[in-house]
């Protein structure tokens, strides 16, 4: 009688071994994360960031680094952000991607969601020191590129992509600011109605992309 007790609770046990193991071999693969780098940025923007997250078990093909003309109008970037996250999609199957965006990407990317229909195909999305208000640093080059004049407090640009929600559709919002953020003024434009704002502390507008604290943050959020 023990004997076939011992049995019983012996095959129970490896029957809840093997729905662990099946369960955990079945977990979906995180969304894709598609980095977008802010004005002047490159690809070598997010060195740091993607491997950090790399480090922690995303693979090569579900980050994507986006590079862009970043003098060019945010409108025309988003376009081209648009063309972006439909080719990750195709390539990975995934229905939906996550932005990570550093200083002015924030702005191409809203406009993404916001006028392009990306809401329908974006879980998530951040924005590490975003110009999201405008900042008045943005006057030393507005008369030279679109980018800049669109970055600038009170642009057309801006009061058109602020206007009603600032956070729409069902996507998780995301901000981090810096209280020492060289390029951001006012600190305030960061964060916006409906999203999740986080404080990092004092980094300077650069380190918020390689920050590891914030990388963790990040991770986190979009997990």
């Amino acid at each position: 009688m023990f004997g076939v007790a011992r049995i019983l609770a012996a095959l129970v046990l490896a029957g809840a071994a093997v729905l662990t193991v099946s369960t955990s071999a079945s977990a979906a693969p995180p969304d894709p994360v598609i980095f977008v780098h802010g004005f002047n940025g490159s690809a070598s923007t997010w060195t740091d960031m993607v491997a950090d997250f790399q480090a922690h078990g995303y693979s090569s093909s579900e980050v994507d680094v986006f590079v862009y003309d970043s003098h060019q109008s945010n409108v025309t970037t988003a376009n081209q952000l648009a063309t972006r996250v439909s080719a990750v999609r195709a390539a990975t199957g995934a229905a939906k991607v996550d932005l990570v965006t550093h200083s002015m990407g924030a702005l191409s990317s809203r406009y993404f969601l916001k006028s392009l229909g990306g809401t329908s195909v974006v879980d998530d999305w951040v924005s590490l020191g975003g110009p999201n208000h405008g900042t008045s640093t943005a006057v030393l080059c507005s008369w030279l590129y679109t980018a800049c004049s669109q970055m600038s407090p009170g642009s057309s640009f801006l009061t058109t992509l602020n206007a009603g929600d600032e956070t729409p559709g069902a996507v998780s919002y995301g901000t981090w600011w810096s209280s020492c953020d060289e390029v951001i003024n006012p600190d305030s434009s960061v964060p916006l109605a409906g999203a999740a704002n986080n404080a990092a502390g004092c980094l300077g507008h650069s380190a918020l992309h390689d920050d590891d604290t914030v990388a963790a943050a990040v991770r986190a959020f979009i997990a």
